[in-house]
């Protein structure tokens, strides 16, 4: 390399290329794909003796990775580190640092991955923040205590290959508990009456529900079928008269802008993204995308946030645009209130678009569908944000019947506001603040009297609490200040790799695994599962970050109780493994008897002289295809993959022949010899083989796996 060269470091290929588009050809950009160190991943790797000290290894898929980034700073003038601007950005710089041994290196940070966004970093580089480096590694030895003591000890206690962990263990926790609460809950009876009037003069048939006495404010409750028998009787004959007429204007205001956790939520509520699918497709449009002549660009600001903080020069080309493209009635006047929160980082904006006069249509053709979805969201949230109230004339009214108030509500909508460009996704829970608003009323004035079409009673059941789904799962974690907004995807991915939950109808159920490893952790390491706890947890960590707290005091007071609950776990925590059932089945490898063992997936055949023999069969034989394998001719059986249990059908020869189809094979493919035909998602049968585009229709029933 020429000595006058510059260097940029990033993680990412990705974001390396667009970086690179803007320096042209200034600088040398090259990537580390990731964290290049870590803890070691067969050894404890923290020394407690001597002050929680870390012992740092190469990763081993980054052995080729830290030859060429030691090759590209060699005679390097100067050396920029440009990682993402949060605490695992800060480490990943700093382990760049300690493993090429630079003196000189510069930390730069961006947002948005702009020309000008860069240029500016550029101009102002900084050294690297040790308290945010603390912050990381504290975070990281607590993690490593936690996962590296106790999921031995639930692995050996309950089932081979489990995991515990600070935020996955509470989550399960979370689910379990609410889980207890619907298996607990007490349906109760209560009733409602509904009436249907209109006005005498002119018919405008409207509802109005009963609300309480005349006499009192007390509302009425309604608890069995007698009891709504015995009003209805009390309002025969009733006179029907408004006695109240209130007109107000209601002003609902925009949703302030995205963070990490509300993008993930809204993202799987109006788009059904896992909360892992949003931050792949966030983090590709941050670090850029191919739009044409334009080459790598970034669509999107950073993606980890709990910030709705937004740059000035960003909001007003936000209002500009509105003004020009909907009218200056719909620009938002001042700024909105936003609510005080806990363990709120500010060191970056809100998610927003880099430019918003970049619309989704304009860049749908460089995008992949999934990618322009999410893109759309993120743009039509920041525009909306940045928009006037939307305005509803409110009317509500109340009419008597006797010794009975009945009270009908309407909403109309009098100016869009930012509800012309987007309209928040609610809870499938959720009801809605005005529930009881039916459109416009007609017009009623105080005395009217009114005649009555029908009186409708209605039995009702009180329901238990809703499972979690993965929005409502994101919002209650977050809540409770319970990990980051960079944990909460890995944190659902594990939990359901680990089989401690399933997903049932996009909601969340424990299995009877996830209640035996939760209520272990709960008796013999109440702090560790404990919602509080870990929240005062990632407090502590915030003011590692701020210089306000040291780590070896966190890490020290932290370990002192956890040790003690440990070595007293040894002793007490009962076993829970199933005992393995013996057979009269004999071994083919070694000649020992079969035993059935039950794990992760259920149970199958295992050795009985493991770990000497390690001879695994399935409980059932391999479901055989008629369909030969078209690679090999030999036959496709349905198996299951070992991460999720997903079936597929494999060519029995395998590992010789590698071929596989994730859908049952209806019949080999007629026209390429290289694919089977399976069912498409249109009905027709399709070709296995991407590259062939064999298509017929289904003839019979196809079997599913």
């Amino acid at each position: 390399m020429a000595t006058e060269k510059r260097v940029v470091i990033v993680e990412s290929p990705t974001k390396a290329r667009t970086i690179e588009k803007y320096l042209a050809g200034r600088f040398a950009v090259v990537s580390t794909m990731g964290h290049i160190r870590d803890l070691p991943k067969h050894r404890f790797g923290v020394n407690i003796s001597e002050g929680f000290v870390p012992t740092y290894e190469p990763l081993p898929e980054r052995k080729e990775i830290l030859k060429k980034l030691k090759s590209a700073v060699q005679n390097a003038r100067e050396i920029y580190v440009a990682t993402d601007p949060d605490r695992e950005g800060e480490a990943i710089a700093w382990h760049v640092k300690e493993a090429l041994k630079l003196k000189d290196l510069q930390r730069i940070e961006f947002h948005e991955i702009t020309r000008e966004a860069v240029r500016r970093a550029l101009e102002h580089p900084r050294e690297i923040d040790m308290q945010r480096v603390e912050a990381q590694q504290a975070r990281r030895i607590l993690d490593r205590i936690v996962g590296y003591m106790l999921s031995p000890l639930i692995s050996q206690k309950i089932r081979s290959r489990l995991s515990a962990g600070r935020v996955q263990s509470v989550a399960v926790r979370l689910i379990c508990e609410r889980e207890r609460e619907i298996q607990n809950f007490v349906p109760e009876e209560y009733w409602s009456i509904t009436a249907t009037l209109t006005p005498q003069e002119e018919p405008h048939l409207f509802e109005a529900k009963l609300l309480k006495r005349a006499a009192t404010d007390e509302k009425i409750k309604i608890s069995s079928e007698s009891q709504a028998q015995e009003i209805l009787r009390a309002l025969e004959g009733a006179t029907w008269r408004v006695v109240k007429v209130e007109e107000k204007e209601q002003r609902r205001h925009a949703p302030l802008p995205f963070t990490t956790s509300t993008l993930q939520q809204e993202a799987n509520k109006k788009l059904g993204f896992p909360t892992k699918k949003t931050m792949t497709i966030a983090q590709e449009l941050y670090e850029g995308v191919e739009l044409g002549a334009e080459g790598a660009t970034g669509l999107i600001t950073y993606m980890r946030t709990d910030s709705v903080r937004i740059a000035e020069e960003a909001q007003r080309a936000a209002r500009e645009f509105i003004a020009a493209h909907y009218g200056r009635e719909f620009v938002r006047q001042g700024e909105p209130r936003i609510p005080q929160k806990a363990h709120v980082q500010d060191a970056h904006e809100a998610i927003r678009p880099t430019d918003v006069r970049r619309l989704p249509e304009d860049v749908a053709p460089y995008l992949t569908p999934d990618q322009l979805k999410l893109y759309r969201l993120i743009w039509q949230r920041f525009v909306a944000s940045q928009m006037a109230p939307a305005v509803f004339d409110v009317v509500s009214v109340d009419i008597q019947a006797n010794d009975y108030i009945f009270r009908a509500t309407g909403s109309v909508m009098k100016f869009a506001g930012w509800l012309a460009v987007y309209e928040e996704a609610r809870d499938e829970d959720a009801k809605p603040a005005d529930e009881e608003a039916q459109g416009r009323l007609p017009p009623l004035r105080d005395q009217q009297v009114l005649d009555l079409i029908k009186l409708t009673p209605k039995q009702h059941f009180t329901e238990p609490p809703p499972r979690y789904t993965e929005a409502t799962l994101v919002k209650a974690l977050e809540e409770h200040g319970i990990g980051r907004p960079s944990t909460y995807a890995p944190t659902i991915s594990t939990i359901l790799e680990r089989g401690y939950v399933k997903l049932e109808k996009k909601r969340f159920v424990p299995t009877e695994l996830g209640f035996l490893v939760t209520d272990a952790l709960v008796k013999h390491f109440p702090k560790i599962v404990d919602v509080g706890f870990t929240a005062l947890i990632e407090e502590e960590l915030d003011k590692i970050e701020e210089g306000k707290l040291d780590r070896l005091t966190v890490l020290q007071e932290f370990y002192k109780e956890f040790a003690e609950a440990f070595e007293r776990a040894k002793r007490e925590m009962e076993s829970l493994k199933p005992k393995p059932i013996e057979t009269e089945e004999i071994c083919p490898e070694c000649g020992s008897k079969l035993v059935i063992r039950t794990g992760r997936y259920g149970q199958f055949y295992a050795c009985s002289a493991f770990p000497k023999c390690r001879y695994t069969r399935p409980l059932e034989e391999p479901k055989e295809s008629s369909v030969p394998c078209p690679k090999c001719g030999g036959k496709l059986l349905k198996r299951y993959a070992r991460k999720d249990r997903r079936s597929f059908f494999g060519c029995e020869h395998y590992p010789k022949c590698d071929f596989t189809v994730s859908q049952t094979p209806v019949k080999p493919c007629p026209s390429c010899k290289e694919g089977v035909l399976i069912e498409g998602k249109d009905g027709e049968l399709v070709c296995s083989n991407k590259q062939c585009e064999h298509r017929e229709p289904v003839v019979a029933p196809v079997e599913r796996s």
